[in-house]
């Protein structure tokens, strides 16, 4: 059966090349009836973050990619590995006490484990058929699976897939703006549109740069096909605000079009929309209640008919000359919400 397993180094949330390579190996475990691990790899405790393989397990639900097994620590196969690696015939100690492989350490001084190691060893005792992993470890590939051989194992296969680069060709990272699934949720981006972007690179043979716009329309798009009901649930407000919400990139810009409806706006004077604003007043004291998105859009298109200011009941609506379409902000405010704010700007 094909045993796939995914690795990262517990640093922090994901970064956006590494939830990439996770999505690769789901997607190939799924296609042939196979399972995936999630190893963490913390040989190296110098670079381990408390609180990091929560927040990667995190990420990984919230991309929607599930683990058949895992998270297993390496750090607590240590002496797994210290077993495994005087095993070797060809290790031997060198003049400071580590053992090594050829130029390989694989046990340091003081006994702890590198990568090289127990990456190998748990490969060979997790059954791991398949590895698919980003080209910065090609170089480590003939290493690693001679050690499994020498350990007895039969090698899985190796595959490499591209980097996600950034608009200056080099790796991704934070001097690119959003390149960890932490930073895009911080930014409103939903789960989906992610998700989405990573399964259309596919297993890319080469590296590829990083598309913010591709990924902004899927995140757009996203949000459009959401129910209302759900789609105010992701906001944080009221499903009758829904209206206000469409049309937004993403959740952080569609919080922003709601608050401009549901917090009162600073007094906001409209110079030459006072004829605009009366009339508005006229047409929503007589529709009693809530208004539905056909009534609400009747009165935006009557107010435009006879050349009525729109921008400035805009803005004496909400304080501000731009945001969601105003018919959607009509039918969210309520009568006496509305009538208030129109009387506050006259």
């Amino acid at each position: 059966m094909v045993r796939v397993r995914f690795a990262p180094s517990p640093t922090g949330s994901l970064h956006l090349g590494s939830a990439l390579t996770a999505v690769v190996n789901r997607r190939f475990a799924d296609e042939r009836g196979g399972t995936m691990l999630l190893r963490i790899d913390d040989t190296d405790a110098t670079r381990t973050v408390d609180g990091a393989v929560e927040e990667i397990v995190a990420d990984l639900e919230w991309l929607g990619v599930a683990v058949d097994e895992g998270p297993v620590r390496q750090s607590e196969r240590a002496e797994r590995h210290r077993e495994a690696a005087r095993s070797l015939a060809r290790a031997h100690l060198d003049d400071a006490g580590a053992l090594r492989y050829g130029r390989t350490t694989l046990l340091r001084p003081d006994g702890s484990p590198t990568y090289p190691l127990a990456s190998a060893v748990d490969d060979l005792d997790f059954g791991i058929t398949h590895i698919i992993r980003g080209s910065e470890h090609r170089d480590a590939a003939a290493l690693h699976l001679e050690l499994i051989e020498e350990l007895g194992g039969d090698p899985p296969e190796v595959r490499h897939i591209g980097l996600l680069l950034g608009a200056d060709g080099k790796k991704l990272s934070k001097r690119h703006g959003a390149a960890s699934v932490a930073d895009l949720r911080a930014a409103g981006i939903p789960p989906e549109a992610v998700r989405a972007y990573l399964e259309e690179l596919g297993a890319p043979a080469h590296d590829v740069h990083f598309d913010p716009a591709r990924l902004r329309r899927l995140s757009t798009e996203t949000l459009g096909a959401l129910p209302d009901e759900e789609l105010a649930r992701r906001v944080g407000v009221p499903a009758r605000v829904s209206p206000v919400l469409r049309g937004a990139r993403d959740l952080r810009e569609a919080r922003a079009f709601a608050e401009a409806v549901l917090a009162p706006p600073p007094r906001t004077h409209a110079p030459g929309a006072e004829d605009t604003l009366e009339r508005f007043r006229e047409l929503r004291e007589r529709a009693n209640g809530e208004l539905d998105p056909e009534h609400a859009k009747a009165i935006v298109r009557e107010l435009k008919a006879v050349g009525g200011d729109l921008r400035g009941l805009r803005l004496a609506l909400t304080g501000v000359d731009r945001g969601p379409e105003l018919w959607a902000v009509v039918a969210a405010l309520d009568r006496g919400e509305a009538l208030r704010r129109v009387d506050a700007a006259l």
